[in-house]
C-alpha cells in the first residue's frame, strides 16, 4: 500500500478551462495503462489541516469541498465511471452538535451551488446511506440535485452520507431474513450475488481503487463488502491538499499493480 507524502499547501483551482499541461498529463496516464472504472475515497484530514493552519475545523471542511470539485472534474475527464466519496459516516453523528450542524449547512450550500455544474458536465449525483437521518433542508437539496442530474451518463458521483459498512450489511441481512421468514426466499439459496444486490451499491461495480487521505491506515467502516479485492492507496496528504496531481499519482500506483483476485500469477501457472 504505497503512501504519498504531504506538501505544504493545496493548489488552488484555476478559474479557466483545463490547461494544456493537465490535458497532456491525463493523456499520458490513459496511454500508460488502465484507468480504474470505480474509485472510492475516504476523505480524511479536513480538521487536522485546519488545526495546522490555526483555523476552525469547519474551514477545513470548506477547503475540502474544493478538493471534491477538483477530483470529481479530473476523474470525469479521465473516464472514471464511478467516484464514491465517504462524505459523512453514521459515526459522525456523534461529533459535537455545532460541528454536525456546520457540516450539514455546508452540504446544503454545496449541493445548491454544484448541482448545475454537475449537470453541465453530464455527471449524475447519487447518494448511499441512511438518508432518513438527514435534516429536512439537506434531504430536500439532495433530492433536487439527484433529480436534476438523473439522466446524466458521463460519470456517477456517489456521496456516502450517513453511511457505514456495518449499517449497510445489517440492513441487507435483515431484508434477506425477512424475505426468508415470509417464505419468499430459501436461506440455502442465498448467494454472494444476492447479498450484493441487497446493498446500497446494488448495480454499481466494486471499487477498483480505494484512496485514503490523512495518513491513517484503516478503512473506517467503509464499503466493507465491496472492497474485498480493491487496491488500496494511502496518502499522507490531508484531504484539502489532495488535488488532481495526487489523484494521478494514485492511479499510476494502481497501474503498476497486478490484480489477481486471489489467483496465482499467470507466470506461475496453476500450482
Amino acid at each position: 500500500m504505497p503512501v504519498s507524502s504531504p506538501s505544504a499547501e493545496p493548489v488552488r483551482l484555476s478559474k479557466t478551462a483545463q490547461s494544456a499541461e493537465d490535458a497532456a498529463a491525463q493523456a499520458a496516464l490513459k496511454d500508460r495503462g488502465e484507468i480504474p472504472v470505480h474509485i472510492a475515497c475516504i476523505m480524511d484530514g479536513n480538521g487536522r489541516w485546519a488545526k495546522a493552519q490555526g483555523r476552525r475545523r469547519v474551514s477545513g471542511h470548506r477547503e475540502g469541498v474544493e478538493s471534491v470539485r477538483d477530483i470529481t472534474e479530473a476523474a470525469a475527464q479521465l473516464g472514471v465511471r464511478h467516484l464514491t466519496l465517504y462524505t459523512f459516516s453514521t459515526e459522525n453523528w456523534a461529533r459535537p452538535a455545532a460541528e454536525v450542524t456546520a457540516l450539514m449547512e455546508l452540504l446544503v450550500r454545496t449541493l445548491r451551488r454544484e448541482a448545475e455544474r454537475l449537470d453541465r458536465n453530464d455527471i449524475r449525483l447519487n447518494a448511499l446511506g441512511d438518508l432518513s437521518r438527514l435534516p429536512d433542508r439537506c434531504a430536500r437539496e439532495l433530492d433536487e440535485a439527484m433529480a436534476m442530474t438523473v439522466t446524466n451518463q458521463r460519470m456517477t458521483l456517489h456521496l456516502a452520507l450517513s453511511y457505514s459498512g456495518r449499517w449497510e450489511l445489517t440492513r441487507a441481512v435483515r431484508d434477506l431474513a425477512e424475505a426468508a421468514q415470509a417464505g419468499r426466499l430459501d436461506p440455502a439459496a442465498i448467494t454472494e450475488e444476492m447479498i450484493s444486490g441487497s446493498l446500497e451499491t446494488a448495480g454499481i461495480p466494486d471499487p477498483d481503487l480505494l484512496i485514503r487521505t490523512g495518513g491513517e491506515q484503516r478503512i473506517s467502516n467503509f464499503l466493507l463488502w465491496q472492497i474485498a479485492y480493491t487496491e488500496l492507496y494511502l496518502s499522507d496528504l490531508y484531504w484539502p491538499m489532495f488535488r488532481r496531481a495526487a489523484l494521478y499519482e494514485a492511479i499510476r500506483s494502481y497501474q503498476n499493480r497486478e490484480r489477481r483476485f486471489g489467483r496465482v500469477r499467470e507466470s506461475q501457472g496453476h500450482a
